[in-house]
Protein backbone atom coordinates (compact mmCIF):
# COMPACT_ATOMS: atom_id res chain seq x y z
CA UNK A 1 0.00 0.00 0.00
CA UNK A 2 2.69 2.43 1.06
CA UNK A 3 4.66 1.57 -2.19
CA UNK A 4 1.34 2.35 -4.45
CA UNK A 5 0.80 5.94 -2.63
CA UNK A 6 4.64 6.50 -3.41
CA UNK A 7 4.18 5.82 -7.36
CA UNK A 8 1.18 8.29 -7.08
CA UNK A 9 3.38 10.88 -5.27
CA UNK A 10 5.79 10.14 -8.29
CA UNK A 11 3.67 10.55 -11.10
CA UNK A 12 2.39 13.46 -9.85
CA UNK A 13 5.92 15.60 -9.43
CA UNK A 14 6.63 14.26 -13.33
CA UNK A 15 3.12 16.07 -14.42
CA UNK A 16 3.54 18.93 -12.49
CA UNK A 17 7.80 19.47 -13.86
CA UNK A 18 6.77 18.22 -17.54
CA UNK A 19 3.83 20.28 -18.11
CA UNK A 20 5.21 23.95 -17.49
CA UNK A 21 8.12 22.70 -19.50
CA UNK A 22 5.77 21.84 -22.28
CA UNK A 23 3.44 24.99 -22.01
CA UNK A 24 7.13 26.79 -22.03
CA UNK A 25 8.23 25.38 -24.99
CA UNK A 26 4.52 26.00 -27.03
CA UNK A 27 4.95 30.24 -26.07
CA UNK A 28 8.45 30.35 -27.61
CA UNK A 29 7.43 29.52 -30.92
CA UNK A 30 3.75 30.88 -31.07
CA UNK A 31 3.60 34.20 -33.13
CA UNK A 32 3.96 37.30 -31.08
CA UNK A 33 0.87 39.47 -31.06
CA UNK A 34 -0.40 42.81 -32.55
CA UNK A 35 0.04 44.41 -29.19
CA UNK A 36 3.81 43.44 -29.10
CA UNK A 37 4.35 44.10 -33.41
CA UNK A 38 7.19 47.34 -33.56
CA UNK A 39 5.43 50.73 -34.34
CA UNK A 40 7.47 52.34 -37.55
CA UNK A 41 7.23 56.35 -36.41
CA UNK A 42 6.64 58.57 -39.55
CA UNK A 43 9.38 60.94 -40.46
CA UNK A 44 8.35 62.38 -43.05
CA UNK A 45 7.76 66.93 -43.67
CA UNK A 46 4.07 67.18 -43.87
CA UNK A 47 3.41 71.07 -44.29
CA UNK A 48 -0.44 71.98 -43.91
CA UNK A 49 -2.43 73.36 -47.42
CA UNK A 50 -3.84 76.77 -47.10
CA UNK A 51 -6.83 77.64 -49.57
CA UNK A 52 -7.10 81.46 -50.84
CA UNK A 53 -9.62 83.53 -48.57
CA UNK A 54 -12.17 83.75 -51.55
CA UNK A 55 -11.58 80.28 -52.73
CA UNK A 56 -15.35 79.86 -52.79
CA UNK A 57 -16.03 82.65 -55.10
CA UNK A 58 -14.58 80.85 -58.43
CA UNK A 59 -17.11 78.19 -57.78
CA UNK A 60 -20.24 80.25 -57.26
CA UNK A 61 -21.11 80.41 -61.03
CA UNK A 62 -23.46 78.99 -62.89
CA UNK A 63 -20.95 76.35 -64.21
CA UNK A 64 -21.25 74.71 -60.80
CA UNK A 65 -25.04 74.49 -60.04
CA UNK A 66 -25.80 70.98 -61.13
CA UNK A 67 -29.27 71.61 -60.25
CA UNK A 68 -31.08 74.27 -62.47
CA UNK A 69 -33.71 76.65 -60.94
CA UNK A 70 -36.71 76.59 -63.02
CA UNK A 71 -39.26 79.57 -63.18
CA UNK A 72 -42.71 79.45 -62.87
CA UNK A 73 -45.17 81.25 -65.16
CA UNK A 74 -45.26 81.99 -68.62
CA UNK A 75 -42.61 84.88 -67.90
CA UNK A 76 -40.21 82.36 -66.33
CA UNK A 77 -40.18 80.04 -69.88
CA UNK A 78 -39.68 82.93 -72.36
CA UNK A 79 -36.72 83.95 -70.44
CA UNK A 80 -35.77 80.19 -70.34
CA UNK A 81 -36.36 79.80 -73.69
CA UNK A 82 -34.65 82.96 -74.81
CA UNK A 83 -31.25 81.97 -72.60
CA UNK A 84 -31.44 78.67 -74.32
CA UNK A 85 -32.05 79.98 -77.75
CA UNK A 86 -29.44 82.64 -77.70
CA UNK A 87 -26.83 80.23 -75.87
CA UNK A 88 -27.10 78.15 -79.02
CA UNK A 89 -27.26 80.78 -81.51
CA UNK A 90 -24.22 82.10 -80.37
CA UNK A 91 -22.22 79.33 -79.15
CA UNK A 92 -22.08 80.49 -75.73
CA UNK A 93 -20.29 78.27 -73.14
CA UNK A 94 -23.04 78.39 -70.36
CA UNK A 95 -26.64 79.84 -69.44
CA UNK A 96 -24.80 82.06 -67.72
CA UNK A 97 -22.91 84.11 -70.19
CA UNK A 98 -26.32 84.13 -72.73
CA UNK A 99 -28.23 85.78 -69.41
CA UNK A 100 -25.41 87.93 -69.30
CA UNK A 101 -25.58 88.84 -73.43
CA UNK A 102 -28.78 89.72 -72.91
CA UNK A 103 -29.14 91.73 -70.02
CA UNK A 104 -26.04 93.37 -72.29
CA UNK A 105 -28.79 93.73 -75.35
CA UNK A 106 -31.57 95.34 -73.03
CA UNK A 107 -29.11 97.75 -71.22
CA UNK A 108 -28.17 98.90 -75.14
CA UNK A 109 -32.11 99.09 -75.93
CA UNK A 110 -32.66 100.97 -72.88
CA UNK A 111 -29.80 103.91 -74.28
CA UNK A 112 -31.29 103.70 -77.86
CA UNK A 113 -34.94 104.74 -76.65
CA UNK A 114 -33.32 107.64 -74.23
CA UNK A 115 -31.50 108.35 -77.71
CA UNK A 116 -34.64 108.61 -79.45
CA UNK A 117 -36.56 110.41 -76.70
CA UNK A 118 -33.94 113.05 -76.87
CA UNK A 119 -33.41 113.06 -80.54
CA UNK A 120 -37.48 114.05 -81.18
CA UNK A 121 -37.61 116.48 -78.35
CA UNK A 122 -34.31 118.13 -80.07
CA UNK A 123 -36.42 117.72 -83.33
CA UNK A 124 -39.19 119.39 -81.89
CA UNK A 125 -37.35 122.42 -80.75
CA UNK A 126 -35.57 122.97 -84.24
CA UNK A 127 -39.35 122.95 -85.78
CA UNK A 128 -41.09 125.54 -83.46
CA UNK A 129 -42.91 123.28 -81.49
CA UNK A 130 -40.66 123.92 -78.27
CA UNK A 131 -43.25 125.88 -76.35
CA UNK A 132 -46.14 122.86 -77.11
CA UNK A 133 -43.49 120.53 -75.65
CA UNK A 134 -43.18 122.49 -72.55
CA UNK A 135 -46.54 123.07 -72.19
CA UNK A 136 -47.11 126.34 -74.02
CA UNK A 137 -48.10 126.04 -77.72
CA UNK A 138 -47.18 128.95 -79.47
CA UNK A 139 -50.25 127.87 -82.18
CA UNK A 140 -52.92 128.32 -80.13
CA UNK A 141 -55.63 128.36 -82.92
CA UNK A 142 -54.04 124.73 -84.14
CA UNK A 143 -53.86 126.03 -87.60
CA UNK A 144 -52.31 124.07 -90.12
CA UNK A 145 -49.73 126.93 -91.84
CA UNK A 146 -48.35 124.68 -94.32
CA UNK A 147 -52.24 124.96 -95.46
CA UNK A 148 -52.16 128.48 -94.95
CA UNK A 149 -48.66 129.36 -97.50
CA UNK A 150 -50.71 126.76 -100.08
CA UNK A 151 -53.48 128.39 -100.41
CA UNK A 152 -52.70 132.04 -99.73
CA UNK A 153 -55.17 133.16 -102.19
CA UNK A 154 -58.14 132.48 -100.38
CA UNK A 155 -56.32 133.15 -96.59
CA UNK A 156 -57.74 136.36 -94.76
CA UNK A 157 -54.70 137.41 -93.49
CA UNK A 158 -55.48 140.18 -91.79
CA UNK A 159 -57.54 138.51 -89.65
CA UNK A 160 -54.78 135.87 -88.40
CA UNK A 161 -52.41 139.06 -88.04
CA UNK A 162 -55.30 141.13 -86.09
CA UNK A 163 -55.84 138.01 -84.13
CA UNK A 164 -51.84 136.74 -83.29
CA UNK A 165 -51.27 140.22 -82.23
CA UNK A 166 -54.22 140.38 -79.68
CA UNK A 167 -52.61 136.95 -78.05
CA UNK A 168 -49.16 138.48 -77.97
CA UNK A 169 -48.06 136.16 -80.66
CA UNK A 170 -45.82 138.44 -82.41
CA UNK A 171 -43.97 136.17 -84.04
CA UNK A 172 -46.83 134.30 -86.12
CA UNK A 173 -47.88 137.72 -86.72
CA UNK A 174 -44.96 138.64 -89.16
CA UNK A 175 -45.43 134.86 -90.49
CA UNK A 176 -48.69 136.52 -91.75
CA UNK A 177 -47.10 139.56 -92.70
CA UNK A 178 -45.06 137.76 -95.20
CA UNK A 179 -47.44 135.39 -96.63
CA UNK A 180 -49.70 138.55 -97.00
CA UNK A 181 -46.86 140.33 -98.73
CA UNK A 182 -46.42 137.44 -101.26
CA UNK A 183 -50.38 137.06 -101.88
CA UNK A 184 -50.65 140.89 -102.86
CA UNK A 185 -47.54 140.61 -104.79
CA UNK A 186 -48.72 137.52 -106.94
CA UNK A 187 -51.77 139.08 -107.28
CA UNK A 188 -50.21 142.09 -108.80
CA UNK A 189 -48.21 140.29 -111.12
CA UNK A 190 -45.06 141.25 -109.91
CA UNK A 191 -44.08 137.73 -108.71
CA UNK A 192 -45.47 134.02 -109.48
CA UNK A 193 -46.15 132.07 -106.38
CA UNK A 194 -44.88 128.78 -105.55
CA UNK A 195 -45.24 127.52 -101.95
CA UNK A 196 -41.55 125.56 -103.01
CA UNK A 197 -39.89 128.61 -104.70
CA UNK A 198 -37.56 130.33 -102.20
CA UNK A 199 -37.20 134.45 -101.33
CA UNK A 200 -34.22 134.48 -103.91
CA UNK A 201 -36.58 132.79 -106.77
CA UNK A 202 -39.07 136.30 -106.10
CA UNK A 203 -36.49 138.26 -105.97
CA UNK A 204 -35.31 137.28 -109.51
CA UNK A 205 -38.95 138.15 -110.90
CA UNK A 206 -38.53 141.12 -109.16
CA UNK A 207 -37.59 143.75 -111.88
CA UNK A 208 -38.11 147.16 -109.85
CA UNK A 209 -35.50 148.17 -108.17
CA UNK A 210 -37.09 149.85 -105.35
CA UNK A 211 -39.48 146.73 -104.52
CA UNK A 212 -36.55 144.07 -104.85
CA UNK A 213 -34.43 145.84 -102.32
CA UNK A 214 -36.78 145.77 -100.34
CA UNK A 215 -38.21 142.66 -100.34
CA UNK A 216 -34.96 141.49 -99.45
CA UNK A 217 -34.96 143.47 -96.39
CA UNK A 218 -38.33 142.19 -95.37
CA UNK A 219 -37.73 138.93 -96.63
CA UNK A 220 -34.82 138.94 -94.22
CA UNK A 221 -36.67 140.02 -91.47
CA UNK A 222 -39.04 137.35 -91.60
CA UNK A 223 -36.08 134.64 -91.80
CA UNK A 224 -34.34 136.15 -89.28
CA UNK A 225 -37.73 136.31 -86.82
CA UNK A 226 -39.79 133.10 -88.10
CA UNK A 227 -36.66 130.37 -88.50
CA UNK A 228 -34.65 131.74 -86.41
CA UNK A 229 -37.11 131.71 -83.60
CA UNK A 230 -36.67 134.93 -81.92
CA UNK A 231 -39.60 135.52 -79.22
CA UNK A 232 -39.88 139.55 -80.11
CA UNK A 233 -41.75 142.35 -77.97
CA UNK A 234 -44.62 144.75 -79.34
CA UNK A 235 -42.19 147.33 -79.81
CA UNK A 236 -40.02 144.93 -82.08
CA UNK A 237 -42.93 143.32 -83.93
CA UNK A 238 -44.49 146.70 -84.42
CA UNK A 239 -41.16 147.93 -85.85
CA UNK A 240 -40.90 145.00 -88.26
CA UNK A 241 -44.46 144.83 -89.67
CA UNK A 242 -44.01 148.40 -90.83
CA UNK A 243 -41.31 147.57 -93.01
CA UNK A 244 -44.24 145.00 -94.53
CA UNK A 245 -46.60 148.33 -94.59
CA UNK A 246 -44.26 150.25 -96.42
CA UNK A 247 -43.37 147.97 -99.19
CA UNK A 248 -47.03 147.46 -99.97
CA UNK A 249 -48.06 150.87 -100.04
CA UNK A 250 -45.31 151.52 -102.33
CA UNK A 251 -45.53 148.41 -104.23
CA UNK A 252 -49.86 149.84 -104.51
CA UNK A 253 -48.44 153.39 -105.72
Amino acid sequence: MRSFIRYIHACGLLVTITVPSFLMGMNTNMPKTQSQQTVIEDTSNVSPQKFDENFKDRYTSSDYKYEQEKSEGWLGNFIDWLEKSVQDLFNLGSRQEASNFIDDMINIFYVLVVILVVFFIVKALMNGEGRWVFGKRSDKKGIRHEDIATDIHVTNFQKLIEDAVNEGNYRYAIRYHYLDMLKKMSTAGIISYDPDKTNFDYASEITDSFINEHFLYTSYLYNYIWYGEFTIDQQQYEKAASSFTFLLKNMAA
